[in-house]
């Protein structure tokens, strides 16, 4: 059956291309772009003409939004930052979805940090559901940590997902900042509460699982860095919490 690529992005001209040269063996690319003012638009159409705006309202809402735009039932969500690697595409391909009893595939992801690739730390194997039946599939979850939710029996895929997400430490923290603000908003909607429990605790089991118990010490300095700052982000996402709540 054929298969049809999502993709959501903005202002992604320096990584898109090596995105979609990765998924050009699909039967369609569907590119949902939030009014983008680089030349990402540009590089898209030099792959597919399946190229469609909307203003970005959330991660969640904006992918839902993406594959009800595709033509095929089966599709593969791709960020613009992430590449599928060969030994991936071959395992997509080889799956028979016309006589599959799964109705959704888990793909494991492996992020590229300062110049070397990730192992451990919760980071690798990461698995994310990006190969599903949009019938019984959907995006769902709380912004903007989203995932797939299919309704229906999964399985795995070989082959790594390839995540190029952030250029630098700075980088990193500036997604913390913005990932955190939302969080908080989302929180609050949820009634949730900045406790001692979530502004203390928490952080430091968030490190220590990571580091330890996930074994991201094995990727030495930035293993150590990956988790100071999960804590970090951990902890910030409830301050912000507790300052909304001071409004």
């Amino acid at each position: 059956m054929a298969i049809s690529v999502s993709i959501i992005c903005y202002n992604e001209e320096k990584k898109i291309r090596r995105c979609l040269e990765s998924v050009k063996w699909a039967d369609e690319i569907v590119v949902l772009d939030s009014f983008s003012t680089d030349a990402t638009q540009d590089i898209c159409r030099e792959y597919t003409d399946k190229i469609h705006q909307h203003e970005f309202d959330g991660h969640i809402q904006q992918k839902n939004r993406a594959i009800d735009l595709c033509s095929n039932d089966w599709v593969f969500c791709i960020d613009a930052d992430e590449v599928v690697t060969d030994e991936l595409k071959d395992s997509i391909l080889k799956t028979d979805t016309g006589k599959t009893e799964f109705y959704g595939f888990a793909v494991p992801r492996k992020v590229f940090y300062l110049g070397k690739w990730i192992s451990h730390g919760g980071w690798y194997p990461d698995y994310k559901i990006r190969f599903f039946n949009r019938k019984f599939g959907k995006w769902g979850g709380v912004n903007p940590h989203d995932t797939v939710i299919v309704q229906g029996k999964t399985s795995f895929l070989k082959g790594d997902l390839q995540h190029y997400s952030y250029e630098n430490i700075s980088a990193h923290l500036t997604q913390v900042n913005k990932f955190t603000d939302i969080m908080a908003r989302e929180y609050e909607a949820l009634d949730k509460k900045p406790s001692v429990l979530n502004l203390t605790i928490r952080p430091f089991y968030k490190f220590f699982k990571m580091y330890f118990l996930k074994l991201g010490f094995l990727d030495g300095r930035r293993g150590f860095i990956i988790a100071v700052i999960a804590s970090f982000y951990v902890f910030m996402k409830f301050v912000k919490l507790f300052e909304r709540k001071l409004k």
